[in-house]
């Protein structure tokens, strides 16, 4: 519990309590509420609380000011709140159609990869430890281990339920339940099939042939073994989606409880067996020959195409769309080898780092690589790819190419894994032939060798060790010779005071007091020497600390948080050091017109009261470098 916590439970409440709240997102200075009764809201008893600055109303937002410490309030007010937090840090955005897929894809399977990594490790060390002779198949221990390993792939349905329900916003205990009707023993083809034969076979003649062994009041039901699937059941979840959404509005409150989830179970599960299930299969087996038939054109080149892309897929996010894929042919074919020259991508990033470390003099790269090359061993590579090969461009490069030379071994040579889950050389068990031969293991390993050693000599030979991950900042602006405790404009533009700005919380000095510019360019630097406190992540507004304690707030245009960062770029970090001139941050003039918002920017020192008073330019208009403003008694 925070030193905020009372302050957050008093807001809570005024603002109507956590059932009146339906999103809260903060930007620099503010909470930003959305409620559902703004009526409810006790306006006046919020703007007398200690630690509220004032209470405003716009854009359809209730923001309650805080100031510089809103972020440590939104923490305790969060949990309060009947809200994801996840969910609700930011504006919603349009998206397009594949970013759709993929945000729906990673949103599905992320909250169950820990697990199901850990699980895929249990059932390779199990294959493992049995293929070396430390006990037989058949021994008790060997079925505990592999219960607790198989049991998630065997009933992954009700796991995907869940978080597809979470995801597709439904009732979580709804997707639990298509899940486990969707893994119920009698309706599974498998089951069916040893008890008696077909009713009859439909689409004979084709490769959907499907016997039929049963039927809903006359709709032939073309049975599945759901046990282990993927898509049928995020498919039959996100139709009971909508069921439940269109039930939630026609059942009266009364019998809701039961009601809606009765009904939405009622609907979306025959439609789901009947329709949806035999389709995602169908589906299934159509990627399934179409990943095969890539490999069959030339296996080296599809191996090198993925391991050469994967780590830029990875970038954008857009590696979930192919995992799917990856775990449809496991369960369809037994194993993947359309997929795996992936595991190539982890090695080579090894393999580039350990060479940066040999070669560069730069300490934070150094620092950086010996714990970024364990993480890629295990099998992560994000931190190595953001922190060091990406701002140094050319090892990202190298890595992919690496990459590509592994992925293309593995293709060549027919690499598989056979059981989910594991990361980096912990996936190496579940890469062991399930007959109990070494040679796809052996393959592994000569494809790690591979990937490591290219990785290494091309970076060895190409990087100059010269290129550093910190931010390149541009020349500093030449600016006028000023007095002590006398501030720089940070922008070119017109002077305005803030009685002009038409946002009350600044307009009133609430914030502090200053100044405004309405810019006429879209860069802004720094006013002075200070250290960076805030750097707000929509790059928005900027907090620094002077050299005389001044606190100094840059708050660039009315209510820009609403862009989410589009059209805005940050140059420097919270605790980085900057002299006056030093660019801090551009935004495009544009982008932030064309989207409704005012370009007047605040420059407040906002612990003002604690010098003798600010003393701002008489000028009309001002350039950046040109004197701005004076703090007195500092």
């Amino acid at each position: 519990m925070g030193q905020y916590h009372d302050l957050a439970k008093e807001i809570v409440k005024n603002v109507g309590g956590a059932d009146n709240v339906s999103g809260l997102v903060h930007c620099i200075t503010r909470l930003r509420f959305s409620l559902k009764d703004e009526s409810k809201a006790n306006d006046q008893i919020l703007k007398d609380m200690d630690g509220v600055v004032t209470v405003m109303k716009s854009g359809g937002q209730y923001q309650v000011v805080i100031g510089n410490h809103v972020a440590d309030v939104f923490d305790e007010v969060m949990p309060l709140l009947h809200l994801d937090a996840a969910a609700d840090t930011a504006p919603e955005k349009p998206k397009k159609w594949l970013d759709r897929v993929i945000d729906a894809v990673s949103g599905i399977f992320q909250p169950i990869l820990g697990i199901m990594a850990a699980c895929g490790m249990l059932k390779g060390f199990n294959t493992l430890f049995i293929t070396f002779g430390l006990y037989s198949a058949s021994s008790g221990g060997a079925m505990l281990i592999n219960a607790a390993g198989d049991a998630l792939f065997t009933f992954l349905p009700l796991f995907l339920g869940y978080t597809a329900a979470k995801k597709f916003g439904a009732k979580p205990m709804i997707g639990l339940a298509l899940g486990a009707a969707m893994c119920y023993p009698a309706i599974q083809a498998s089951s069916l099939s040893a008890a008696g034969k077909p009713l009859y076979t439909i689409l004979q003649g084709t490769m959907f042939a499907s016997p039929v062994y049963l039927d809903f009041f006359g709709i032939p039901v073309i049975s599945v073994d759901y046990t282990g699937t993927v898509i049928p059941v995020i498919l039959a979840v996100w139709f009971a989606a909508k069921c439940e959404k269109f039930f939630n509005k026609i059942v009266p409150d009364l019998v809701k409880f039961f009601f809606v989830p009765m009904l939405t179970i009622l609907i979306s599960l025959p439609i789901a067996l009947v329709f949806l299930g035999p389709i995602a299969t169908f589906g299934s087996a159509l990627i399934s020959q179409f990943t095969l038939a890539i490999r069959g054109f030339s296996p080296l080149l599809a191996g090198g195409i993925v391991g050469a892309t994967w780590q830029i897929l990875v970038i954008f996010g857009m590696h979930w769309g192919f995992i799917p894929v990856y775990i449809n042919n496991i369960q369809t074919l037994g194993y993947d080898n359309v997929m795996m020259p992936f595991f190539a991508c982890t090695f080579a990033t090894a393999g580039v780092i350990l060479a940066m470390f040999i070669k560069t003099k730069d300490k934070k790269i150094r620092e950086m690589s010996i714990p970024n090359f364990i993480s890629a061993i295990f099998g992560v590579t994000e931190p190595a790819i953001y922190g060091l090969l990406l701002p140094a461009k050319v090892p990202f490069i190298i890595s992919c190419i690496a990459g590509g030379i592994g992925g293309a071994f593995y293709g060549q040579m027919n690499f598989r894994k056979f059981i989910m889950g594991g990361m980096g050389v912990f996936e190496l068990p579940n890469m062991m032939n399930p007959d109990g031969t070494m040679g796809n293991l052996i393959v592994a390993i000569a494809g790690i060798f591979i990937s490591i050693i290219s990785g290494f000599a091309l970076t060895m030979i190409f990087y100059k060790g010269k290129a550093t991950p910190e931010v390149q900042t541009e020349p500093k602006l030449s600016v006028a010779t000023v007095a002590e405790n006398e501030l720089v404009s940070p922008l070119s533009g017109q002077i305005l005071s803030l009685e002009e700005v038409e946002d009350q919380a600044f307009a009133t000095g609430l914030m502090g007091q200053g100044l405004a510019i309405k810019p006429s360019q879209g860069e802004v630097y720094a006013p002075a020497a200070a250290s960076v406190t805030v750097v707000f992540p929509t790059g928005h507004a900027i907090g620094l600390t002077l050299d005389n304690g001044a606190e100094l707030l840059i708050h660039v245009g009315m209510d820009t948080v609403q862009l989410n960062g589009q059209g805005f770029q940050s140059f420097v970090e919270v605790g980085d050091r900057v002299e006056a001139g030093q660019k801090l941050l551009s935004f495009d003039q544009k982008v932030i017109a064309e989207a409704g918002y005012s370009l007047t920017t605040p420059i407040i020192v906002t612990n003002s009261a604690q010098f003798a008073g600010i003393k701002v330019s008489q000028e009309e208009q001002v350039a950046a470098g040109d004197y701005l403003l004076t703090i007195e008694g500092a």
